[in-house]
């Protein structure tokens, strides 16, 4: 994962819909959830909805299928963990002191 591509995804879970979407997708797990459940899930209208998806879909850390009338929206578990990735090992240079809080049972620090 390159520099943009973090803050392009970092930018599209700044917000609390977004993010409470993230949550309830990635315990969903790969199969995700019908857009209208997830509407459900983090109380939100059809439109502002779609809008959300929309922006973290555009950022790769969710992924859409068609099934039938419904649309399924799963979390993308790669981008997701190249983007904290990144963030550890280029931005933090893998600190022990920012990997302890990350990595439980690794830590190196007294």
């Amino acid at each position: 994962m390159n520099e943009s591509q973090v803050i392009k995804a970092l930018s599209a879970l700044a917000q609390e819909t977004r993010l409470q979407i993230i949550r309830y997708l990635v315990a969903c797990g790969k199969d995700g959830a019908a857009a209208g459940t997830i509407g459900e899930e983090v109380n939100s209208s059809a439109s502002r909805l779609s809008f959300h998806l929309n922006i973290l879909e555009n950022a790769g850390l969710v992924t859409s299928k068609r099934v039938s009338r419904r649309i399924f929206y799963s979390a993308s578990y790669e981008q997701m963990g190249g983007m904290i990735g990144y963030l550890l090992e280029d931005c933090c240079g893998n600190h022990p002191e920012v990997t302890s809080c990350c990595m439980p049972g690794t830590s190196n620090i007294s």
